[in-house]
């Protein structure tokens, strides 16, 4: 398990050890390396609104990721292996996977499958490539043989750990109860291992959007408006009925959008919905606005979660009255965070073609100025709630 943060210890590395695996965390903080090989296991604790449970993770333990060495030799010997480290990080750790899959070719050991669990777009490919960079034709062509680089989707949320969440250990870690990783079934080489909690499918397209424009995009929602209007977590926010009635018809927007690309169940994808607006609820993780809204001018980009939602809305002739307002919030918070933080609606604009690439007679780009105007002007969330009601209103029924 390459990385030994919140979501390699939180979810990849305790679905590997519960089914029966022993795993070796690969990771360069001292206290994360040092306490795993000292306890051989780590406490979780499942928290809601109700309680919390706490489970001990064993069979495990940690190596030193600057031990180039010991961190092949583990790559080499490994049924399955899984990254876990971050999406800016995943460059740096190339060297070391690179050297563990020669020494299993050296050893003549048979296909490894790596299950990708970044926040990142296209994350096998983007992996392959930072690999191959690294191989000659020959050992590219043996790499395509012999390693699976298996996209996986992480649904489980887990916060940023505070100490009064670690309770004591350093290692343990808060997490909601949601267990389900979906994996890109197509990738696999081999046999699928037998995981709790996995579930392959193809095409794994759409496990990637429904992740992205339905719950990360509904995340982003609450998060920018929560911050707008003075909420400071995530659970207050989307308790907020106006807050939580603009997430859930961004997310309704989204999901059938999705349902006629994919040809997938609107009543499936509904009830994706419900639970995920559950889920945002829960108090228990202490999840910010700040948080999930971080990094605005990433999460306006032309394929991620509002834009990319918003474009693939408008493909399947819907119009996205209530995500388009989520990004008029999203150039709030990034101009507000700015060494000039001066608003005007051709900044906003500059915003939009430079990060979001929207063209300067995009309708989108204008409907998004629209609404950063009226958070300009002082539009309280109720007159911005009802701005998007009206918009989607006039929109039915009209050709986009």
């Amino acid at each position: 398990m390459y990385g030994g943060g919140n979501i390699g210890r939180g979810f990849i590395g305790l679905l590997l050890s519960d089914s029966g695996y022993h795993v070796d965390f690969i990771d360069v903080a001292p206290i994360v390396v040092n306490t795993l090989q000292a306890d051989k296991c780590y406490p979780v604790r499942y928290v809601d609104n109700e309680g919390y449970q706490d489970i001990l993770v064993d069979n495990v333990d940690a190596i030193d990721g600057n031990d180039s060495v010991a961190v092949a030799e583990a790559i080499a010997k490994a049924d399955i292996m899984a990254t876990a480290v971050g999406a800016r990080i995943l460059k740096f750790i190339v060297p070391n996977i690179v050297a563990g899959i020669r020494k299993r070719w050296e050893n003549g050991r048979g296909a490894l499958n790596i299950m990708i669990c970044e926040n990142l777009n296209d994350a096998n490919k983007i992996l392959e490539g930072l690999i191959k960079e690294h191989l000659s034709p020959e050992e590219c062509e043996r790499f395509d043989d012999t390693i699976g680089l298996v996209e996986a989707s992480i649904g489980r949320m887990v916060p940023v750990q505070t100490d009064e969440m670690k309770d004591g250990n350093p290692l343990r870690v808060c997490v909601e109860k949601y267990a389900y990783l979906p994996v890109d079934k197509a990738a696999f080489k081999g046999e699928i291992p037998m995981l709790k909690g996995l579930v392959p499918y193809e095409p794994f397209d759409y496990f990637i959007k429904r992740k992205l424009f339905i719950h990360n995009m509904g995340h982003a929602v609450t998060a920018y408006l929560g911050g707008l209007f003075g909420y400071d977590y995530i659970c207050d926010a989307i308790s907020d009925p106006e807050i939580r009635l603009i997430t859930q018809n961004a997310m309704l927007e989204s999901a059938v959008a999705i349902s006629k690309k994919y040809g997938q169940s609107l009543s499936g994808l509904m009830d994706h919905v419900v639970d995920l607006l559950s889920r945002f609820r829960n108090a228990a993780l202490k999840d910010t606005c700040a948080r999930v809204g971080g990094d605005p001018s990433r999460k306006l980009g032309p394929d991620d979660r509002l834009i990319g939602a918003s474009r693939l809305i408008i493909d399947q002739s819907g119009v996205p009255s209530y995500v388009a307002l989520a990004a008029a919030c999203a150039i709030k918070r990034l101009i507000d965070e700015s060494e000039n933080a001066e608003h005007n609606v051709e900044r906003a604009d500059q915003i939009l073609s430079e990060i979001s690439k929207l063209e300067s007679q995009d309708p989108l780009k204008s409907l998004i100025l629209e609404y950063y105007s009226a958070i300009g002007d002082g539009y309280t969330l109720q007159q911005l709630r009802s701005m998007a009601d009206n918009k989607k209103a006039s929109s039915i029924g009209k050709p986009v």
